[in-house]
């Protein structure tokens, strides 16, 4: 079970280590979110831990109720796309947050985001 981002045209890439970026900028707000409601939201939001082997992003989950995801970029030609595929285990749990995490970096990037259902939504660049 895939979705994946498809980078605006033009020749954009990105690579792992601007991922792992954007993950931080995520995470950086969740904790601000957490901040103001006074309690540890990022933790509760996003309780993953991130791993890179062979230039992809493996986000392992706390065990209990979320199991984990991947993340790797694809290219063909002048395309670029951001894959997320769930772990063979994975929980409805894991489901809502990559399509959550996928959604913000559509915003954020621009683009056409292909969620897990099928549905695609589309978004220019923030």
């Amino acid at each position: 079970m895939n979705a994946s981002l498809k980078l605006p045209g033009g020749g954009e890439s990105i690579s792992i280590e601007e991922i792992k970026q954007l993950l931080e900028r995520y995470r950086a707000a969740l904790r601000k979110t957490g901040e103001q409601l006074g309690w540890a939201y990022e933790q509760a939001a996003f309780s993953y831990t991130v791993h890179e082997r062979d230039h992809v992003l493996y986000l392992q989950g706390d065990g209990r109720l979320y199991k984990g995801m991947a993340i790797a970029v694809r290219t063909a030609g002048e395309e670029t796309w951001i894959e997320l595929a769930l772990a063979p285990r994975a929980t409805h749990g894991d489901k809502r947050k990559a399509n959550e995490f996928s959604k913000w970096m559509t915003k954020t990037l621009g683009g056409e985001l292909r969620l897990f259902s099928g549905r695609t939504m589309s978004f220019g660049r923030v």
